[in-house]
């Protein structure tokens, strides 16, 4: 991917979201919009983003009827994201659906890529099996889950980054591999369970990396999305 590094606004208003960026000097970085600024904010604030040249992953996981998804996925392909993503527990109809409603909706032709959410990175192996009596490992049941998603026609999966070379032997290097729950290093964990450093998530097959607290609540949020940077790989001038 172009944009190997999105950063997620996880700020409640779109007030906050700009003095961020503004006061930072993260003008046009790849950002990733969750449900919190979304539903504050509705389809504004993707605009503003986009008129200040923002490569936008808009985060809001549909899990729905197939129907009900095809037709939300259908206006979200309006607003001309780059991604937008779905649960891969929502099943291959869902997915397939959710595509066929960006095709529809694409602006200009151009489709947002399709991730699937295998596991959330805050699900630990407790969680699995004792809350939803999966009784399978974390990885098998990612890589199951990735694998239903790209014979679903999904462009790629939002997984941790331990299982990131794992899907990619199993669905292909073409498939996407997009993974949150990073963290600099030296940074604290916070809710996350299935966490890495960016250069493990690189090293370990990720296309791409969403990183939140380890930059918005760092004293210094311009240094720390540099360190990122030069953690994933890329060269700082």
């Amino acid at each position: 991917m172009d944009t190997p590094i999105y950063l997620a606004l996880d700020f409640p208003t779109w007030e906050e979201s700009s003095a961020f960026i503004d006061s930072n000097g993260l003008q046009g970085i790849p950002v990733k919009v969750g449900m919190e600024l979304f539903y504050r904010e509705g389809p504004r604030v993707i605009e503003q983003l986009k008129e200040n040249n923002h490569s936008i992953f808009l985060d809001l996981k549909l899990h729905d009827i197939p129907t009900t998804v095809n037709k939300a996925m259908k206006n979200l392909a309006k607003l001309g994201v780059d991604i937008v993503n779905v649960h891969a527990l929502g099943g291959s109809e869902m997915i397939k659906a959710a595509k066929e409603g960006l095709i529809k909706g694409a602006v200009n032709k151009e489709v947002p890529k399709l991730l699937a959410v295998t596991l959330l990175t805050s699900m630990g192996e407790s969680t699995l099996k004792q809350e939803l009596h999966v009784n399978d490992t974390i990885e098998s049941t990612v890589v199951r889950l990735a694998k239903l998603a790209n014979d679903s026609g999904a462009d790629g999966v939002v997984c941790s980054a331990h299982e990131a070379n794992k899907i990619k032997i199993s669905c292909g290097f073409d498939f996407l591999t997009v993974t949150p729950g990073i963290r600099l290093t030296n940074s604290a964990n916070n809710d996350q369970k299935r966490i890495a450093t960016p250069v493990f998530a690189k090293q370990n097959g990720a296309d791409a990396i969403v990183i939140g607290r380890s930059i918005t609540q760092a004293k210094q949020p311009i240094k720390a999305y540099q360190q990122a940077l030069k953690e994933w790989g890329n060269v700082i001038k």
